[in-house]
């Protein structure tokens, strides 16, 4: 049997004992190296074409208070998720939405101070809006939406073809459903190692959802093309099937710029604690290549330790005071270089990650 479902994929790409939530914090450096960890073995499905973790084990995943993923302290971020909502508006329309997945609630309050009605579903949420519901969105809730927004939320689910047929039948059947997640084009097009992880047991193209969806009103991408999206007609959904024209094109030398040596002689730090810096300092440090100082504007992560690594989190103001003019940053998303540059002076050298590992990349590692 096994054989029989190995012989159904191809390995793309694997690396072993991975915090299994790269967004969780931890308060003590020994806490943070001894949490829980897991295989990626990345494969593409030759029977439906979509691209996962075959080692993922959903039992490991237990998501509390100590995840901290919001990133709308960036002005950058809260302009991308402007552009979302403009999205969302144009393609749902301006009432009875449901958001699946709302995390803190933070793009349902922008929606909701926009005019839109909407109603969250999330059973970590911790606040007090009487419009998000505490529990998952199923049937039973009484409540059907127009549409529904799933904003990263798809790449975290291990079935995603039966969980959006759950969203399906509990909205009847019926309504337009916007996704947003992270683009493996993109992932695949920088060689970005630092983008994969546990926590994600999907990675996603455009074409996937082309098969997943017979009628897809709008698709695009965003973010400087790290996320894609589309607005389809839940109606619409269908069980994908592989397309040799759409096989996965992951470059070979992938991984070949974690052995580049950081630069000598003077004191580096990663900008970002967050998923991408964790993952670039957890390999760097595999590699011999020591990384000990990561900045982050979330104050939720200051002062916390980075899961796996051990390495605390701190403030600009506190990091910045101790990194000699002239030493290394490392911008772990090029998006927030300008803010990046804003907020420490202009007084180091930014190497943006993603683009360095873009440089690595074929000629025709664009397609």
């Amino acid at each position: 049997m096994m054989k029989d479902r190995m012989n159904r994929h191809r390995v793309l790409y694997e690396q072993r004992q991975l915090p299994t939530f790269q967004n969780r914090m931890y308060t003590s450096r020994h806490e943070a190296l001894t949490c829980p960890k897991g295989d990626v073995v990345l494969v593409e499905d030759l029977e439906t074409g979509l691209i996962y973790n075959a080692a993922f084990d959903p039992t490991l995943m237990t998501y509390d208070e100590h995840y901290q993923n919001e990133q709308a302290h960036s002005p950058k971020f809260q302009a991308h998720l402007a552009s979302v909502a403009e999205v969302v508006e144009r393609g749902l329309g301006r009432s009875d939405l449901v958001e699946v997945g709302c995390g803190k609630g933070y793009f349902l309050e922008k929606l909701r101070n926009r005019g839109i009605g909407i109603t969250g579903f999330d059973p970590a949420y911790e606040g007090d809006n009487p419009d998000i519901k505490k529990h998952y969105f199923q049937p039973g809730t009484g409540i059907r939406g127009k549409g529904i927004v799933l904003r990263h939320v798809l790449e975290h689910v291990q079935d995603p073809l039966s969980f959006l047929g759950q969203l399906k039948q509990a909205n009847g059947g019926h309504g337009r459903i916007y996704i947003e997640v992270p683009c493996f084009d993109w992932i695949c097009a920088r060689n970005a190692w630092f983008d994969v992880f546990y926590e994600h047991v999907n990675y996603f193209r455009l074409t996937d959802f082309e098969r997943m969806f017979g009628q897809v009103i709008e698709s695009g991408r965003l973010f400087g093309g790290q996320y894609i999206y589309i607005v389809a007609e839940l109606a619409s959904l269908r069980a994908p099937t592989y397309q040799a024209a759409h096989a996965a094109a992951f470059p070979e030398n992938f991984t070949s710029r974690i052995a580049v040596d950081l630069p000598q002689g003077r004191p580096a730090a990663v900008w970002g604690g967050a998923s991408k810096g964790l993952i670039f300092t957890l390999l760097k440090n595999r590699a011999g290549q020591a990384i000990h100082t990561v900045i982050d504007i979330n104050p939720a992560k200051q002062g916390q330790y980075l899961a796996a690594t051990g390495v605390q989190v701190r403030s600009p103001k506190q990091a910045l005071s101790e990194l000699p003019s002239g030493s290394v940053i490392y911008v772990m998303n090029s998006n927030y270089l300008d803010e990046i540059r804003a907020m420490s002076n202009n007084a180091y050298e930014y190497i943006e990650v993603d683009h360095e590992c873009a440089a690595a990349q074929k000629p025709d590692g664009e397609k």
